[in-house]
């Protein structure tokens, strides 16, 4: 039995409870097995070869995992040789978002997709809340989940929380790397520091928020980012479509009901685990304490870099530059796609997919 097939597990194996408390589902309307049937609907959708397993590690958690494949027999050789994409979501996402993508990407090479460790159906271990130790975690997982599938390179793409971590892989096992492909790529920039009135220049000191306004900061700062959608209880599915609409409408030709917005739900009403270890790595207001361009220069010279930005985005495409300067002459693009927010891949899906495609076909 080859690596891969021994470290798959088959959908239908025992799914993991989503809590230890009885009286609990009957307030919170969510299960793996509700996050199993949305994701089942959404995945119908795709027209090429899926193969959907748990991905076992060392330490027993399960990844869940898509492999998807171009249906066309006659290219299977082709695709073989190819180097393989690998998809990275971002916080509080799940495969089941690339649903826009997978078919394009997978008609040249083969595209794997996983739910990070502690979001979507993947294992929901206990994080640390030092935040080394908690990216280190995640870091881990992606390690043990290529080893398990016996990956020799890929092409890694990430999306906000998931171009973060993308490059902390990349930095630590430059080797499995082909092409780094940065979306919208989270805690990158370095939180400004306020200015001192009487200090050198012209700076303006800057206006406190009211004492409300922290102290309201100060409260949710002991919450778990996802908190809300969990004691909403049965008014949580609402409150993310009330709060997230812009979900439906991304993806509106596929579904005309609230399909994408109870796959939302469900990754995230689930027990607390990626979340912690996210809010284990941010500061307040979403900042990262450990900065990605304090650490970009670690990666080699010779890797490859492509950084894509929604021209609409709350992400600062202006960081690109920034890292492509510490860079230096390493190759390191940047594109803006136009008429897109944070959630590029959906927004502008045709030419989001022909800027990935067409940078992977500059590694094979």
């Amino acid at each position: 039995m080859s690596p891969a097939n021994a470290a798959m597990q088959d959908e239908t194996d025992a799914e993991q409870t989503s809590g230890y408390w009885s009286w609990w589902p009957s307030w919170r309307p969510t299960s793996m097995s509700l996050l199993k049937s949305a994701e089942s609907k959404i995945l119908a959708c795709l027209q090429n070869d899926v193969w959907s397993r748990f991905v076992t590690l060392s330490n027993q958690n399960r990844i869940w995992t898509l492999k998807v494949t171009n249906k066309s027999s006659h290219k299977h050789k082709d695709q073989a040789a190819k180097t393989p994409l690998v998809m990275v979501h971002g916080f509080g996402g799940g495969v089941g978002l690339w649903i826009r993508n997978l078919d394009t990407l997978s008609c040249s090479r083969p595209v794997y997709a996983f739910d990070l460790l502690g979001f979507g159906r993947s294992s929901r271990p206990s994080f640390p809340s030092d935040a080394s130790l908690a990216e280190e975690q995640f870091i881990t997982s992606i390690e043990q989940w290529r080893q398990s599938l016996g990956l020799e390179r890929m092409i890694l793409l990430g999306h906000s929380l998931g171009g973060y971590l993308a490059t902390s892989y990349t930095i630590q096992y430059p080797e499995r790397v082909s092409h780094l492909i940065l979306v919208d790529a989270w805690g990158f920039p370095e939180r400004p520091q306020p200015q001192l009135q009487g200090s050198e220049g012209s700076e303006v000191k800057r206006v406190s928020p009211p004492r409300w306004v922290k102290a309201l900061v100060s409260l949710f700062s002991f919450f778990n980012p996802l908190a809300v959608i969990r004691a909403a209880g049965p008014w949580g599915p609402g409150l993310v479509n009330r709060f997230r609409p812009d979900f439906k409408r991304k993806y509106e030709d596929l579904f005309d009901d609230d399909t994408m917005t109870q796959y939302i739900y469900h990754c995230n009403a689930q027990n607390p685990s990626g979340e912690v270890g996210f809010k284990a790595m941010s500061e307040s207001l979403g900042w990262a304490k450990r900065p990605m361009v304090q650490r970009v220069h670690l990666l080699p010279p010779s890797m490859p870099v492509s950084m894509l930005y929604g021209a609409l985005s709350w992400v600062e495409s202006s960081t690109g530059n920034t890292v492509a300067q510490i860079r230096g002459k390493s190759l390191t693009s940047i594109t803006l796609i136009e008429d897109a927010s944070h959630h590029v891949y959906a927004d502008q899906p045709e030419e989001f997919n022909r800027v990935v495609e067409s940078i992977c076909n500059t590694v094979d």
